[in-house]
């Protein structure tokens, strides 16, 4: 689902049992170093924006910041909200699963919500 979008960047979230969203450029760059300089800022201020609210709002053992790009050669950047007892904790999302996870978290749509009216004020 769009969670936000402009011009130059669109936010998604990604269905999963933590707080996980993406951020993509709008045009498919490859990589990172092909992006105007105005939206890469962009792009690092709204990753500053969504790591400090999953803080304030989860409370996560770690946030995660990953831009792999291997399989969707198209810039992006995901970003999740870790717990130590999520199913896949300390590995990565994409790792092996080394427990059921029950995680009763704070709502995430009301996350999203506070994280849309962040960036539809001005940051």
């Amino acid at each position: 689902m769009i969670l936000y979008e402009n011009e130059t960047i669109k936010i998604e979230t990604e269905t999963s049992q933590i707080p996980w969203l993406k951020i993509f450029t709008q045009y498919p760059y490859k990589e990172m170093s092909e992006v105007p300089k105005h939206i890469r800022t962009e792009i690092y201020d709204v990753l500053d924006i969504i790591e400090k609210e999953m803080l304030s709002y989860y409370k996560p053992t770690k946030i995660n910041i990953a831009s792999f790009g291997n399989y969707m050669p198209h810039v992006h950047w995901h970003i999740m909200a870790r717990f130590e007892d999520d199913s896949c904790y300390p590995e990565p999302m994409w790792g092996a699963k080394q427990r059921n996870a029950d995680l009763h978290l704070p709502d995430f749509t009301l996350f999203c919500i506070q994280i849309t009216k962040r960036l539809n004020n001005g940051k």
